[in-house]
């Protein structure tokens, strides 16, 4: 499964620097530190760093005291050649060449750029200056304890709520639908589905949702409350055992659309879920 990235950023020395957090480790914009060095020039800052000797030892090691996959004999062949004038080290060829984790190299809208985890970061900056790796550090220390990130990290509800049952529904349908009909319209079982559910909760369907909504980006789940998403992934786990037990779309619909009614009537004053869409609620003021 692709692992969930929570993005934020601090600022040192009036420079903005990303903080992507992958799985449970954090990593920072190594391209947005060597920014402060030098604007136009960035990418070139970085393969310099990378091709000293001093610190491909360091990242090196780095990776065999915490990656059991780190590829050691590749390494010994760059630390041998670091140095020389003619060698040349990316983040790329590191990366793939060594299976290096220490540094990444992500694509997308926020998140391009090279990032490292914060040992080798603070290395990088420790290279581009003394004064600005101390503010650098004190920055991050800072972000840590900022309740705000910590409520990201542990609080990610919309995206995990969402998403709770649904590779159960999507195996149900792939199992008791799918062989059933003919290949031409396998492709619109999984679109016709979720719709159905969509119907069952919100009473509409996402294209009817998006006509109501034109200038909203994403779709009717993107602006579903807390509530609203804990009924859905209960209905996804339902509709899945339904599937199962042969019951045609209609009745399902019929009788999730009951189960929905009847969950929002005992649920909307759960105190566990209020509790949810408080912290919920927080991490969405951060976000703005």
């Amino acid at each position: 499964m692709k692992k969930e990235i929570i993005k934020t950023e601090i600022v040192v020395k009036d420079t903005s620097i990303r903080v992507i957090r992958v799985g449970n480790i954090d990593y920072i914009s190594l391209t947005d530190l060597a920014r402060f060095k030098d604007s136009e020039r960035f990418d070139y800052i970085i393969q310099n760093w990378l091709r000293s000797k001093h610190t491909l030892e360091y990242v090196g090691t780095w990776e065999l005291l915490y990656n059991p996959n780190f590829k050691a004999t590749e390494f010994d062949g760059f630390k041998n050649e670091a140095g020389t004038h003619s060698f040349v080290m990316t983040p790329k060829r590191w990366i793939t060449s060594t299976n290096a984790i220490g540094i990444i190299s992500k694509q997308g809208r926020y998140n391009s750029g090279t990032f490292a985890h914060p040992d080798i970061a603070f290395e990088f900056a420790s290279w581009i200056s003394a004064e600005f790796k101390l503010y650098l550090v004190q920055e991050f220390e800072r972000l840590k304890q900022n309740e705000s990130y910590q409520n990201k990290i542990n609080w990610s509800v919309r995206r995990e709520l969402a998403k709770t049952n649904y590779k159960i529904h999507t195996d149900s349908i792939k199992e008791n639908i799918i062989p059933s009909i003919s290949e031409n319209n396998k492709q619109y079982v999984y679109v016709n589905e979720a719709d159905m559910l969509n119907v069952a909760l919100f009473g509409m369907t996402a294209k009817e949702w998006k006509e109501k909504n034109p200038d909203l980006n994403g779709n009717m789940r993107d602006y579903a409350n807390i509530l609203q998403l804990v009924i859905l992934s209960n209905l996804e786990n339902l509709n899945a055992e339904m599937i199962e037990q042969g019951l045609e779309q209609r009745k399902r619909l019929e009788r999730l659309n009951e189960i929905a009614k009847k969950q929002y009537s005992v649920l909307q004053d759960n105190k566990s879920i209020k509790k949810i869409e408080s912290l919920d609620s927080k991490e969405n003021l951060n976000l703005l």
